[in-house]
């Protein structure tokens, strides 16, 4: 992100004169995410950070054909656009396909940033009213999730370099700072300073990551 993760609604819920509802408010656009890229550029951009983030990753073709967890990322974009655009059914139907298809749901609504990156994919969840800043990494079975049945901001607002261990649950409307590590199947309930490192049922703040850690791809789990 180039600013603050914020969790500043614009504009006002309407009505659904159809269903007699109300939809969930769509959240400004992501400054990075909507940065002035080609898709040819995103495209490798997104495969540069796989490729950095994953060992086992042999050649750019390879991350294309059989990385789920890019295919859920590209398909989000697409199906966010719609959302934004109005076509609230279309977007619902393409991430359910999504979903189907890669083991990653992320709902249309979620905003996203710049080298969004999930290893292995299954069973990630990321809800409507999320925000992720840039370079997040996720392993398989993350939950950013909500904790009320009201509508508004209902999910976490995830800081910029944060890293989430397998199985990780962030639950409610709650702020993960920049450079943070959740480590494996932790349950994070509440404000994360920056630069922390959380594990634990509920989570808590067992240190602060090493300076290191910022520099190099480190699993959380290697704190617990």
């Amino acid at each position: 992100m180039t600013g603050p993760v914020t969790s500043t609604w614009a504009g006002r819920r309407r009505r659904s004169t159809a269903a007699g509802v109300q939809p969930s408010p769509v959240p400004p656009a992501h400054p990075a995410a909507d940065a002035d890229l080609t898709w040819r550029e995103r495209l490798r951009e997104d495969l540069d950070t796989a490729a950095r983030r994953d060992p086992a990753a042999r050649s750019r073709a390879e991350l294309v054909l059989a990385y789920p967890g890019l295919h859920a990322v590209w398909v989000h974009r697409f199906s966010h656009r719609l959302w934004r655009r109005g076509g609230r059914l279309p977007a619902r139907v393409v991430s359910h396909l999504a979903r189907a298809a890669t083991g990653v749901e992320i709902h249309p609504g979620a905003t996203i940033g710049r080298r969004f990156f999930v290893d292995h994919g299954m069973g990630v969840v990321i809800g409507e009213t999320a925000v992720v800043g840039d370079d997040v990494m996720m392993y398989h079975g993350v939950t950013l999730g909500g904790r009320s049945l009201q509508g508004g901001k209902r999910h976490p607002t995830v800081g910029d370099g944060v890293t989430f261990g397998a199985g990780a649950r962030v639950l409610g409307a709650v702020s993960i700072g920049a450079g943070a590590q959740v480590g494996a199947n932790a349950v994070v309930v509440r404000d994360v300073p920056a630069g922390a490192v959380v594990v634990g049922v509920p989570g808590r703040v067992v240190e602060r990551a090493p300076a290191a850690a910022a520099e190099d791809d480190v699993d959380p789990a290697i704190w617990i």
